[in-house]
């Protein structure tokens, strides 16, 4: 990348100066005046030698060369920091580089050869999807796009929680439901589900396998589970499609237990933790002495009657995940399950892994306002708002962009009249515009003989000074962007960048006229705009967003 010249020229400076550079970092100063780069490496330098940090700077600044770094000036600032600022050929060098990169500009090649597995949303197949799970698809998507993007093998898994007194309790609603559909008594079960999805489910079933209803109730119960399970799983996976998200597999936690995984991986699961010599009896049940681990307190892994607590098959699907060859395996959980994520590592760790193999990403609830005041949306499914009736409201990219603007593990407030807005207003359409103007820019100066820009052979003088410099600055500042989003698994970084190139190119183009009489100039700037252009595009397909060519 071109930002790596500097880098580089700064680490044979040091070199020549006998100096370390492992902690060798240059970014943007927080102050533009400052300059366009900045590193403080002199600091931690005169700090180990006993020296005045000034006097470092100014000697590693004295070593370099500008020539081969492509800087105009570099002045020592502050206590010991290096300003640096870039001349005409390092702009055209970004502007080259990103035009001749397409696609692939930002791709760092970083996480070559590692197999990350990525498991989100994982909602229990109970219901409609709701709009935590809209957001856990949302941030989980982009997270895996930018681990792809940076080389990694990466796979998406969806846990479908096909075990449990959860689903006995949706396969008797859908009797109930049978039973309102013969025209029966019915009575939904304490503790079971209501919405009129299960209507739908029940009336498919009935059209499907008629038979069901007249079985003995255990029977039935165990024939339903399967049944509206399997229905559950299909329509949550057409509502995730239509968001624009795929799993590469949904796996199943029934099959943890029933040998169609190789073996029975609760039994094995149970097996290493007796071995390590962590569990113990009480009181009936088997415990796992967690708390030297960092837990508030020890575990129950199986309680009196012998079943497994949730905690044991859990450890016996990441088992699985490690035996697959992903490390790490990154999960993203409700903000119910912030309690869990010490007792799974505990758990892991008796077992010999290090925490970092699982990563573990809160996604934090989602409120909705509307005139300033906090509300409910939802029309069928009782208490939820599901991801369909968001998404026929203010649409998929509308949707993905609004949950992605915050970090994930901060509550987020979703304003729904920003969001319905067409409008400037709206960030997701004010960056899309800005993606739609460089295209209908494009296409003008097609129309009037100029060819697609390509950066060989222009003469870019034009917009290698002026206001098109903090532009090109930006857009030179997305590779490192995105190292930081993939490395702190922060989608939210993207949108925040996304929206500030838009605004410095509309600013830019509002003060600039495109298409002129001076062919030169023109074809500089339509270089500028491609490169804007395909700096948008690249984010927004990372963050799972249309990049819309009209609007």
């Amino acid at each position: 990348m071109t930002n790596d010249r500097l880098t580089d020229a700064l680490a044979k400076a040091l070199a020549t100066l006998g100096l370390p550079a492992e902690r060798l970092d240059v970014s943007p100063p927080r102050d533009p005046s400052h300059g366009d780069a900045s590193t403080n490496v002199a600091l931690p330098l005169a700090k180990q030698a006993g020296r005045n940090p000034r006097e470092v700077a100014q000697e590693i600044a004295d070593a370099l060369d500008l020539a081969a770094s492509q800087i105009e000036s570099v002045e020592v600032a502050g206590p010991g920091f290096l300003n640096f600022r870039y001349g005409p050929a390092w702009y055209e060098g970004v502007l080259r580089e990103i035009v001749s990169a397409r696609d692939d500009y930002g791709r760092s090649g970083t996480l070559a050869g590692t197999r990350i597995q990525v498991e989100f949303v994982s909602a229990n197949p109970t219901g409609p999807l709701n709009v935590v799970s809209a957001r856990a698809a949302a941030v989980g998507n982009a997270i895996a796009n930018l681990l792809a993007f940076a080389g990694a093998d990466v796979e998406r898994e969806f846990y479908v929680n096909d075990a449990g007194q959860q689903v006995r309790k949706l396969a008797l609603s859908v009797l109930e439901r049978l039973k309102e559909l013969a025209g029966e008594d019915w009575e939904i079960p304490e503790g079971g589900y209501h919405g009129e999805y299960l209507k739908e489910i029940a009336a498919e079933i009935a059209e499907r396998e008629p038979e069901v209803r007249d079985l003995p109730e255990e029977e039935a119960v165990a024939r339903l589970r399967d049944l509206a399970v399997e229905r559950m799983v299909e329509r949550q996976r057409a509502e995730l499609l239509d968001y624009g998200v795929v799993f590469d597999r949904w796996f199943r936690e029934s099959s943890l237990g029933d040998g169609s995984e190789g073996k029975d991986w609760v039994v094995f699961a149970r097996e290493r933790l007796e071995a390590s010599g962590e569990t113990y009896e009480k009181d009936g049940a088997v415990w796992l002495r967690t708390t030297p681990h960092g837990t508030n307190d020890d575990k129950v892994i199986v309680k009196q009657d012998g079943v497994p607590t949730y905690l044991l098959p859990d450890v016996a699907y990441h088992l699985h995940k490690y035996d697959r060859g992903f490390d790490p395996a990154i999960d993203l959980w409700g903000p119910d399950h912030h309690a869990h994520v010490a007792e799974m590592h505990a758990a892991l760790e008796i077992l010999g892994y290090p925490k970092e193999r699982l990563e573990v990403q809160i996604v934090q609830q989602v409120n909705f306002t509307e005139g300033g005041e906090r509300v409910k949306m939802s029309k069928r499914a009782g208490s939820i708002v599901t991801l369909g009736e968001l998404c026929d409201d203010v649409g998929v990219d509308v949707a993905k962009f609004f949950f992605l603007m915050r970090k994930q593990a901060s509550h987020l407030d979703f304003d729904l009249d920003l969001a319905r807005q067409q409008s400037e207003e709206n960030p997701v359409f004010y960056v899309q515009y800005a993606h739609a103007r460089v295209a209908s820019l494009i296409r003008f100066a097609e129309e009037r003989g100029y060819a697609t820009p390509e950066a060989d052979g222009v003469d870019l003088a034009d917009v290698t000074t002026g206001d098109a410099r903090p532009l090109v600055l930006l857009l030179s500042d997305f590779p490192r962007l995105l190292d930081g989003a993939t490395a702190a698994r922060e989608p939210h970084r993207i949108t925040t960048y996304l929206r500030e190139v838009s605004s410095r190119f509309h600013s830019y183009y509002h003060d600039n006229r495109i298409v002129t009489d001076d062919e030169a100039a023109t074809r500089a700037r339509l270089v500028l705009s491609l490169a804007t252009k395909t700096v948008l595009a690249n984010g927004l397909r990372l963050l799972g967003v249309a990049a819309p060519e009209r609007m």
